[in-house]
């Protein structure tokens, strides 16, 4: 019997059958995973960590680098905490999809305008593509088990309602 067993006696499947039974909600799990070391790290070794992407770091940007660490520790654990729940919301999918895409963003900007050199492009590519999978799976999760409230799926009629203009 592999995996934890419950007090019932019911074996629980490992993590190895968690992964295959769900590879793209694990790839995400692994990348809030990374999301949370990474910007956990951030926060103390926020000079260091600029160097590497070609910035200065001066005070005020090693105290913004902390801050937004701090932010990615928070977005991270709670897009692992959603995926590791039978039914993950979501709107945590979609919100950390958007958090990932303004990111992209950020940093696309940021070597524009010579804040960071061109080897931060490599985060950006890394974020975007992360959005990307966080919308991917909040599609394939909507489409297979629908909407959890009443009214608001595919062809529910949404807007239709009293109260509303056509």
């Amino acid at each position: 019997m592999s995996g934890i067993v419950r007090p019932s006696g019911a074996a629980v499947p490992g993590v190895g059958a968690w992964i295959a039974a769900d590879p793209l909600r694990a790839v995400l799990a692994a990348i809030a995973v990374v999301t949370v070391f990474s910007g956990a790290v951030q926060i103390p070794f926020g000079g260091a960590v600029l160097e590497l992407l070609g910035a200065e770091p001066t005070t005020a940007a090693r105290q913004l680098f902390g801050t937004v660490g701090m932010f990615m520790v928070v977005v991270g654990g709670l897009l692992l905490h959603t995926l590791l729940r039978p039914r993950p919301a979501a709107e945590v999918l979609l919100w950390s999809g958007v958090q990932k895409a303004g990111a992209c963003a950020a940093v696309a900007i940021g070597v524009i305008n010579g804040v960071f050199a061109p080897v931060a492009l490599a985060v950006a590519v890394f974020d975007l593509a992360t959005a990307a999978l966080c919308l991917i799976y909040l599609r394939r999760i909507y489409w297979e088990s629908g909407p959890r409230v009443s009214g608001t799926g595919p062809g529910s009629g949404l807007g239709t309602g009293p109260g509303t203009r056509p």
